[in-house]
């Protein structure tokens, strides 16, 4: 099953166009920004029965040169047998298109990142026949943008940069930094950078103060990602509550709660559950019988 964080570290080159050319700066390459970008189909199957897709595949049209083929590539893990694919990647879509192919590998861990950085030969080392040399961003070269000021200049880049950096210790810093900005950023900004973010940390620590942040500076937006955290925080409420109103019915009895007892209540996340022990509490000999037949 394909990630979030796996998702969001290329999709994000579809949303923004100009962000190619942004990345390849800070990587030190410096390709000039596209006047127009076309998402093309990313399924470079032949009719052979082994099926190869790229994450993400654009045509950039340039101002002044030939156009370019961007195919993105999200690699979540080392992983030898990807290099003779990215290799086929970029001999099929040369042969399809007619035109130059570049390949950007985005990764949110330095360790893949640093291997994917390496060129890689195929052929006879007396004589290699292919020698292939992906751009790659990730943790070891995209920026810590934890200015506002940083941020604001160029909030695809940031975005991305969030997302690489996921794993940092600092990354509470680069999370503040954007919400600052989104605050008074319009609509159609916030929404693809809040839910891009949320899929590109993923299950990472990060990923629960990235929503913390959005619930409480962006509280007043409404986005697929706000709703969800309003949604979460009201069922949080319920069970709380209900929780509570088993316990009171126990203590209101005079029946003693063990410890044990008391936490396995409250940690239930389960309306329904705790509704069936608030049923039972109101004669329950003991407070472990809430629990009976379970």
């Amino acid at each position: 099953m394909v990630s979030s964080p796996y998702e969001a570290m290329h999709r994000v080159f579809q949303e923004y166009p100009k962000l190619f050319a942004r990345v390849s700066e800070v990587l030190g390459v410096g390709f000039k920004p596209p006047t127009s970008i076309t998402v093309l189909p990313n399924d470079l199957t032949e009719t052979s029965p082994v099926e190869r897709r790229v994450d993400t595949l654009v045509r950039l049209e340039m101002a002044d040169d030939e156009p370019l083929l961007l195919a993105v590539e999200a690699q979540g893990k080392k992983d030898p047998a990807k290099p003779a694919s990215w290799a086929y990647y970029a001999s099929y879509l040369l042969t399809k298109y007619q035109l130059q192919p570049v390949l950007l590998v985005v990764c949110q861990d330095r360790a893949t990142a640093e291997w994917a950085d390496r060129p890689v030969s195929f052929g006879p080392p007396q004589w290699p026949l292919l020698t292939l040399r992906p751009l790659v961003a990730g943790p070891h070269n995209m920026p810590m943008m934890t200015d506002p000021t940083e941020v604001r200049k160029d909030v695809a880049l940031a975005t991305l940069a969030a997302i690489t950096h996921g794993k940092n210790p600092d990354i509470g810093v680069v999370l503040k930094a954007m919400t600052t900005v989104l605050v008074d950023t319009p609509d159609a900004v916030k929404n693809p950078v809040i839910e891009f973010i949320s899929q590109g940390l993923g299950k990472l620590p990060a990923a629960a103060l990235w929503r913390k942040l959005v619930a409480v500076d962006l509280s007043f937006y409404k986005s697929p990602l706000v709703e969800e955290i309003r949604d979460e925080a009201r069922v949080e409420g319920e069970t709380q509550r209900a929780a509570e109103d088993v316990l009171a019915v126990l203590a209101e009895r005079g029946i003693d709660v063990p410890e044990a007892v008391r936490e396995r209540i409250t940690g239930c996340d389960d309306p329904e559950v705790l509704r069936r022990w608030l049923r039972r509490a109101v004669t329950a000999p003991a407070a472990e019988d809430v629990f009976r037949d379970e």
